[in-house]
């Protein structure tokens, strides 16, 4: 008697779903532990675009720019598209999109870590960033000079939530604080998982980033180690009137006068 197939079990489903995921329409695999979870909706792809409000003499910097959905787009606007790409694979795709088309021409290719590479100059960034790098790589955005004219970035959905949270809100952090001294940051749109393929596992959001130039007059520099730091910030709290002050209920003005009052004091932040 001829033996009967099962059906595969759910976890082995689940596998063979994965397996097929991270294939692209042209065979080639995606690695999602390196971020690389590519933008599909053209219509989300333009929408970023449109809200980076490019110019035709714009020198533009993509992070990530995949199989090139985005980056072609780029091109048709801005005189010129640096692409940071870490995955030579990605990268002859990218070439493979433009070659023999007159957009070749205004595309420079950066291999490697971006986080690791000397930013050039460029007038805006447009990224379907790696949320891996979310963090270190918007603080390193934001003491790049001389100075751009805004990002237009995707993030976690959280990641990006942080980054606009205001004085009370629950996701009001350390990260919110740093950004919003040195930048206005806007969310701009959410986008769910299935935009991507493969889909990441968690929800995102669309964050416009525009630094403050000239930036607020702190001088950022390393605390001496040769005193009490304690006493000193707590005498620096109470002579500022923020010693019975939560952090969390605090504005970035507060937060510009209680860094006067270090710096009044000879103590700077790096």
């Amino acid at each position: 008697m001829p033996k009967i197939k099962s059906a595969p079990s759910g976890r082995r489903r689940e596998r063979q779903q994965q397996r097929g995921q991270l294939k692209s329409a042209g065979g080639l695999m995606f690695n999602t532990g390196i971020g690389q979870h590519i933008l599909k909706n053209p219509l989300i792809v333009n929408s970023i675009i449109d809200k980076a409000a490019l110019r035709p003499t714009d020198v533009v910097l993509e992070v990530g720019p995949g199989t090139g959905n985005m980056t072609v787009k780029l091109l048709e606007k801005a005189k010129k598209v640096i692409a940071c790409e870490l995955d030579p694979r990605l990268v002859a795709e990218l070439h493979k999109r433009v070659q023999g088309t007159p957009l070749a021409s205004k595309l420079q290719v950066m291999v490697g870590d971006v986080l690791k590479t000397d930013l050039p100059f460029f007038d805006a960034c447009v990224a379907n960033l790696p949320y891996q790098i979310s963090s270190p790589f918007v603080f390193k955005l934001l003491l790049h000079r001389p100075f751009f004219r805004c990002a237009v970035l995707m993030f976690q959905r959280e990641f990006a939530l942080r980054l606009v949270a205001k004085p009370g809100d629950k996701l009001y952090c350390r990260l919110s604080i740093n950004t919003q001294l040195l930048a206005r940051v806007d969310h701009l749109m959410k986008v769910g998982k299935n935009n991507f393929r493969p889909p990441p596992k968690v929800e995102s959001s669309v964050v416009r980033i525009e630094p403050k130039n000239p930036p607020p007059p702190i001088n950022f520099q390393i605390i001496p180690e040769d005193f009490s730091i304690a006493d000193k910030i707590q005498q620096i709290l109470t002579s500022t009137g923020f010693s019975d002050k939560r952090a969390r209920s605090m504005d970035i003005d507060d937060f510009i006068r209680l860094l006067h009052g270090f710096n009044a004091e000879g103590i700077h932040f790096s």
